[in-house]
């Protein structure tokens, strides 16, 4: 989204047409418009430990509110009363004629201090493109035939349209994705230590998510997001990984098919904080959204970063020498 210090743009609409209330989006004071946020992941792991049926299902979902705020609102100005006050004491007269003619009806509502009117605005703010000439248009565009709006007391604003990317992403910033969680073979004796020198298995586990959908609505428009990610990325400290998918858990029957997902460590635990060897986890997820107004389009990588431990021992060798004796 662009900076708040980019230039703004602060219109009215023009002079025919009216604006609709149907307030159908729930909106704050502010302009911000509050949305329900709904996401499903989808779990990575191969041997069914997630909290659904296993990997390749979803396993888990999220359910979120948030509030985004629209390039274009109904911004709410003077009571019904103080506007009418304002356009009486106007002491130029074309002026008071102009502000007549846009707060049409004025007169009706001039003893109503409880109900407001609304006048269409947007701010550059919170345009997602970088060229404020995109911006002068979509603003012109949407303003295009909206005069102010009165609306009683009690009654619901002007409805706010939240266009299809800055839906998406308010979306998806409002969602937690989890980190990844692993299991891993051998696991030797007590601590479940694996062997230096050795190819140690690892796959994803629980509900380590390889899709995300996420999906939102305001108004007539919703949205849905849905990020994709193709392997882990395992950093370790004193070994080496080499990592292509999420892994498979060990057995014997898999060892030997392969694996995917495995480190090779070449130094024990023993010199790490309670003889355990950190490694670091992350999974990068593509991100690309569409609406029902037609926006689609990607969205920066996403990388969730988590890091576990795991024990690895090293198996000494005693070399024997041989003698002749029987």
């Amino acid at each position: 989204m662009a900076s708040s210090n980019a230039w703004a743009f602060d219109v009215s609409g023009g002079a025919s047409g009216s604006g609709s209330s149907s307030g159908s989006v729930v909106q704050g004071g502010d302009g911000s418009v509050d949305i329900a946020v709904y996401a499903e992941f989808t779990s990575a792991a191969p041997d069914g430990s997630g909290s659904g049926s296993g990997g390749g299902v979803a396993t888990s979902s999220q359910v979120v509110t948030a509030a985004v705020h629209p390039v274009c609102w109904y911004k709410q100005l003077r009571t019904g009363a103080a506007t009418a006050e304002m356009i009486e004491n106007t002491s130029d007269p074309d002026l008071a004629e102009s502000l007549g003619e846009m707060f049409d009806g004025y007169d009706q509502h001039a003893e109503d201090a409880d109900g407001y009117w609304y006048r269409a605005t947007c701010d550059y703010r919170y345009f997602l493109g970088d060229d404020p000439r995109d911006f002068d248009a979509y603003a012109r565009e949407w303003l295009d035939g909206k005069t102010p709006v009165y609306v009683p007391a009690g009654q619901a604003a002007p409805e706010s349209v939240v266009d299809g990317e800055t839906l998406a992403r308010a979306a998806w910033d409002a969602v937690t994705i989890p980190t990844a969680t692993i299991g891993y073979n051998p696991m030797v004796g007590d601590v479940g230590a694996t062997i230096v020198g050795m190819d140690t298995w690892v796959w994803a586990t629980g509900d380590t998510p390889k899709e995300v959908e996420v999906t939102a609505t305001a108004g007539s428009t919703t949205a849905t997001i849905t990020a994709t990610a193709s392997m882990l990325t395992l950093q370790p400290k004193d070994g080496t990984a080499t990592c292509t998918g999420f892994g498979i858990p060990w057995t014997e029957e898999n060892d030997a098919k392969g694996t995917d997902c495995k480190i090779v460590f070449d130094r024990s635990s023993a010199h790490f904080k309670d003889s355990v060897t950190p490694v670091d986890i992350k999974v990068s997820y593509a991100i690309t959204y569409t609406a029902t107004d037609g926006a689609s389009g990607s969205m920066d990588t996403h990388t969730t970063s988590t890091t576990t431990t795991i024990h690895v021992a090293e198996i000494q060798t005693i070399i024997v020498q041989p003698t002749d004796e029987p």
